[in-house]
């Protein structure tokens, strides 16, 4: 026997006959937790306290009659689904409260059965929109703005403007050095969008001249040699939503005329079929290469590039935003500890240091298997300087890092600071020539006298 007591639907009932209130009452009181209102007044001020899951009611009642309790209903933050009475000559009045909101209608004298199975179609139309809803509100969480880590200026700019072109059709142009999370933008400003479509993405450095045409278009069945069946290309899966178009620069010329055209007239036809096809598909694209540099190398189509630069998002590369880094760190820290089934993981001042003044050739990507590495290797529940990669570390500041590692002991820290306390003392207090002495910049000494609390 299950312990846990699954919780009964609750239906608020209001009809103004008291005989077909408390039969109706009674048969749904089996299955139901079933509240009930005399007249459509009670019913109004029962929905300003309460949520159901379902709402019953009657259409004609003297003074609130059924219009009025299905408006308070659709006026909820969550609006239950709202099933209507009505008698056999008051069906084209149930039809029009249909058109004004009401899931369904049931005509007097009411036929249990069929309350029945209208009450179970009601409650899954219900589960599903919750499901969809939750399913929406994972999405943003992970590819919305939430999911969008940083608030340097250069970031804040970034999540302004795609705040701002979200809802519109325009072409986006994402630019920026691999591993800076285009996708993820690309991501949000389709999550904001309210586009009904899916989030369709085409990796084009991936696929060949002669698969990426058919990837983008589709192709029919025999169009050319291997072609055994229909297929449906990504600008018809993208129908209503977001074409997310990576590596753009990589398509070849022959494609890039076909792209202009699909752009420009929002039509296409598959390979090999002569049905012309029509998309409301929204794209967005991405490079790390410099389009107008292949503008002017004629590698690139010159109306091409115009037409999809309407809206141009540049990412800087970490290097350049150091500020995001440590929200970084912190965020994968608490993703990956989750991912892995570790407690709560915390971070050193000396570590998160090292990370935030490391240049991260690999931006977003190389940070994340870092932190994903320092969190699977470490043994307890702290991250230290000595759980950084030697390759970061050593690249870092190779004279320190050297030093350290072959200094002995554990306390990586400890002995920094005492290298640090040394390099002084032998320079006379001269701190340029203490931090050559290291193998480090003086910029790179001054974080690290603040840090240590070194006079």
């Amino acid at each position: 026997m299950n312990g846990k007591r699954e919780r009964k639907a609750t239906l608020l009932l209001a009809d103004d006959e008291r005989g077909t209130r408390e039969v109706l009452a009674k048969f749904l009181r089996m299955q139901y937790d079933v509240t009930l209102a005399e007249d459509g007044e009670v019913a109004l001020n029962l929905l300003d306290r309460n949520d159901y899951d379902i709402v019953l009611t009657d259409i004609r009642m003297p003074g609130a009659d059924g219009f009025r309790i299905l408006e308070k209903t659709l006026q909820k933050t969550s609006p239950p689904p709202c099933i209507m009475f009505t008698a056999y000559g008051s069906i084209e009045t149930a039809v029009d409260a249909m058109r004004k909101g009401a899931f369904d209608f049931v005509t007097k004298p009411v036929n249990f059965d069929q309350l029945e199975i209208v009450i179970d179609r009601a409650l899954e139309a219900k589960r599903i929109k919750q499901e969809n809803h939750e399913l929406k509100q994972r999405l943003d969480d992970k590819f919305g703005l939430k999911g969008i880590v940083g608030s340097s200026p250069a970031m804040r700019l970034v999540i302004d403007t795609v705040r701002q072109v979200a809802p519109s059709r325009s072409t986006v142009l994402i630019e920026g050095e691999s591993g800076t999370g285009k996708e993820l933008i690309a991501q949000a400003i389709h999550q904001l969008s309210g586009r009904q479509g899916k989030f369709v993405a085409v990796h084009c450095a991936a696929l060949p001249e002669n698969l990426l045409e058919s990837e983008l278009f589709g192709h029919e069945r025999g169009a050319f040699t291997g072609a055994y069946d229909r297929k449906i290309g990504r600008f018809e899966m993208a129908d209503n939503g977001t074409l997310f178009l990576d590596e753009i620069g990589e398509i070849p010329l022959s494609v890039q005329v076909k792209l202009l055209r699909v752009l420009e007239t929002r039509s296409f036809e598959r390979l090999g079929g002569g049905e012309t096809l029509n998309t409301s598909a929204r794209v967005v694209t991405a490079t790390n290469r410099d389009l107008a540099q292949m503008v002017k190398d004629g590698t690139f189509r010159e109306d091409l590039y115009y037409r999809l630069d309407v809206v141009r998002i540049d990412l800087p590369p970490l290097r350049e935003r150091p500020d995001d880094i440590a929200p970084l760190v912190q965020h994968y820290l608490e993703y990956f500890a989750n991912e892995n089934g570790k407690p709560e993981m915390t971070i050193t001042e000396g570590a998160m240091s090292a990370l935030t003044s490391y240049s991260w050739h690999g931006n977003i990507r190389e940070l994340k298997n870092c932190v994903e590495r320092m969190v699977v290797l470490c043994r307890g529940k702290e991250i230290g300087i000595d759980n950084i990669p030697l390759n970061i570390r050593e690249d870092l500041e190779p004279g320190i890092g050297k030093t350290i590692m072959t200094s002995g002991g554990c306390d990586l820290e400890q002995n920094e600071k005492l290298l640090i306390e040394r390099a002084l003392n032998e320079s006379g207090g001269n701190r340029s020539k203490a931090a050559e002495k290291l193998g480090i910049s003086r910029r790179t000494l001054h974080r690290k006298l603040h840090i240590y609390n070194i006079d």
